[in-house]
């Protein structure tokens, strides 16, 4: 099954950046998913097993930090395939 995630993150550090750019990378270095991003968040495209597996790992180690906070809106298609002319 396809899944779409949108992931908000925020470090709550002064330098927050840093953290949210190395999140980022790791997610791109995990062949079989498609990530993009944006101003306000961060999308997550592929099959649900590695998406949520991936996810697990990767935000249990963004929780090494203290006082990280994470919002995830999951949709059960992949929307990143959908044409948005129509």
């Amino acid at each position: 099954m396809k899944t779409s995630i949108e992931i908000s993150y925020y470090p709550l550090l002064v330098e927050y950046i840093p953290p949210i750019k190395d999140f980022i990378r790791r997610l791109n270095e995990v062949s079989g998913l498609v990530v993009k991003t944006n101003g306000m968040s961060t999308q997550v495209f592929g099959e649900y097993d590695l998406v949520m597996q991936t996810l697990t790992t990767e935000i249990k180690q963004s929780f090494e930090l203290p006082h990280s906070v994470f919002i995830l809106k999951i949709i059960n298609a992949d929307l990143n395939h959908i044409d948005g002319s129509r």
